[in-house]
């Protein structure tokens, strides 16, 4: 005969469930042109860069009152001599005020070379540009690049994560991703805007001093011959500094950022509001 207590259902034990795994949504990012014509500047813009220097070594735009020493007017030549006095061994045999040109463009005295293969490669940039807007307009991803009203306070917390995420991860210390709700943050929304804009320069500028008298007003919007060159040669100086802090803050974003312009997808963990 049982006992009272034993008719006493024993409470149920409840089983704890797992934690979920984080959800992970494939997104498309990046169109095959984009992707291609984004691949296809970089040799475009190397050559154009290198043979931009051979040309404006024939005639500098920005110049000085005549070195004493030796006579030069040119900044370019200015570093290349502080180049001889301050780093020894590399000079390697150019003459000082060469060595900027000889080391970063295709040489001095190069003139007629430069021009022909400048304007080869300047074909292909505008060509390569002009696929580059179709792929942004076929994938509709000129709407990632339009800038929004919180730009500035994401900017500034982007700019604090890329400061301290290489300390952070020396340190082995947690250092979480700013959300990011869209294709890109805000500094690389800012970064991509520009390109296409400095793009437009370049072409403009670079007909404005080609054709000078057949394209006179377009000569004028850049108010003269040497407008033009100053414009040209300051956009050449910022897609070569783009080059480097591109890269950089590439790695730092990480790996999916870097995949994601080479198969056109990218990979958000929690769906449409996590890291992107």
């Amino acid at each position: 005969m049982s006992s009272p207590a034993d008719s006493v259902p024993a409470p149920a034990v409840r089983a704890k469930a797992a934690p979920a795994a984080p959800r992970i949504a494939v997104v498309p990012k990046h169109h095959a042109l984009v992707r291609l014509s984004h691949w296809a500047n970089v040799p475009i813009l190397l050559v154009l860069i290198a043979t931009g220097f051979s040309i404006y070594w024939a005639s500098p735009v920005f110049e000085h009152a005549p070195n004493p020493a030796n006579g030069s007017r040119d900044y370019l030549a200015d570093a290349g001599v502080w180049v001889a006095r301050h780093v020894p061994g590399l000079l390697l045999g150019s003459r000082p005020t060469d060595w900027v040109y000889d080391r970063l463009g295709i040489g001095t005295g190069a003139l007629a070379s430069a021009l022909r293969l400048h304007w080869l490669f300047a074909y292909l940039f505008m060509i390569n540009g002009a696929l580059y807007l179709v792929g942004l307009l076929a994938g509709r991803g000129y709407k990632a690049l339009l800038p929004r009203r919180s730009d500035f306070r994401e900017a500034l917390a982007m700019m604090r994560y890329y400061a301290g995420v290489v300390p952070a991860k020396l340190l082995r210390r947690p250092w979480p991703h700013p959300p990011v709700r869209s294709k890109y943050n805000a500094l690389q929304r800012g970064a991509y805007f520009s390109m296409p804009v400095l793009g437009l320069l370049a072409i403009a500028s670079g007909w404005a001093m080609h054709k000078p008298v057949q394209l006179h007003w377009l000569e004028r919007l850049f108010v003269n011959y040497d407008g033009a060159r100053i414009v040209h040669f300051t956009v050449m100086a910022i897609f070569a500094a783009f080059i480097i802090p591109h890269v950089v803050l590439v790695i730092a974003d990480g790996w999916d950022t870097f995949r994601s312009m080479i198969v056109g997808w990218s990979e958000r963990v929690g769906g449409p509001h996590g890291r992107g």
